[in-house]
């Protein structure tokens, strides 16, 4: 267990561990809040409180299986959305996960994909027409690929924050619609309605550290620690998602301070990224 001594003599429950990630949805439960996947949101009628529970599973795939396991325990289910790389896609864990009841998505990066393909072949003199359709063929690959295991209904963009490239610049002129997708959280999600917390940069409120993870939304929130959000439940509005990262999440120390200690060099190239 990561846990410290405070200067009362107090256990302190350290953040990014799995206790206090169960402590926080175990509270909203208690508060009367519902979870969906993000597909069972947009088919859903209205519910007076809700959670949406997005994972981006950027790495560490089988850290979302013990994020999935606990909200199992919970009795409450969420949205994983991998990558198709190695360091994401493992087919034992993503069925483990969907074994579970949870939905899974694909989490794209398809743009970034395809400049990396270009690059790979020597190529310089691409258009962004270019790059969109090619990025749109990957994007068709991936999800067939996906659609042979697991019922894709929705989909997630990857922010590959050292890319100059948005991976959502494939829907400037496809419509992901038209490949039985139905929701987008950066487009179906009116986040004027839904609060959005997102532990990206390994802080609650680290959009200054967010290359892409960024909503437009009238409810704005200062809440650094799991621990505050949970003191402040109260005054949240009745419409909730919140996007982790799974693989910041762990009992293991070693694996905790390595995360900790990465995630810190990250945000210092974002910084500089985004200045």
């Amino acid at each position: 267990m990561l846990w410290v001594i405070d200067k009362f003599n107090r256990i302190k429950i350290m953040d990014f561990s799995l206790k206090i990630y169960t402590d926080l949805f175990n509270e909203l439960l208690d508060n009367g809040f519902s979870y969906f996947t993000f597909n069972e949101y947009l088919k859903s009628v209205e519910i007076a409180k809700v959670t949406i529970l997005r994972h981006d599973v950027d790495l560490l795939p089988f850290n979302s299986v013990e994020t999935a396991i606990i909200e199992k325990e919970l009795g409450i289910k969420g949205s994983y959305y991998f990558r198709m790389i190695p360091e994401s896609y493992n087919l034992e864990a993503v069925s483990k996960i969907a074994s579970l009841g949870h939905e899974i998505g694909y989490h794209y990066e398809d743009i970034d994909l395809a400049v990396q393909k270009f690059k790979q072949k020597g190529i310089k003199d691409y258009t962004t027409d270019d790059l969109i359709d090619e990025g749109y063929k990957i994007f068709c690959e991936n999800l067939a690929l996906l659609r042979k295991n697991f019922d894709i209904n929705t989909i997630c963009m990857h922010g590959s924050p050292r890319s100059k490239y948005d991976n959502k610049l494939l829907w400037t002129k496809y419509n992901y619609k038209d490949l039985g997708i139905v929701g987008e959280p950066y487009y179906d999600i009116d986040f004027n309605k839904f609060a959005y917390f997102t532990d990206t940069g390994r802080r609650w409120n680290g959009s200054n550290v967010s290359v892409r993870d960024k909503v437009n939304s009238k409810y704005t929130f200062n809440f650094k620690t799991t621990q505050q959000i949970i003191d402040n439940i109260s005054k949240l509005p009745n419409y909730l998602m919140f996007t982790v990262h799974p693989q910041r999440w762990t009992n293991n120390p070693l694996l905790w301070t390595k995360e900790l200690v990465m995630q810190n060099v990250k945000n210092i190239v974002k910084r500089l990224i985004i200045k």
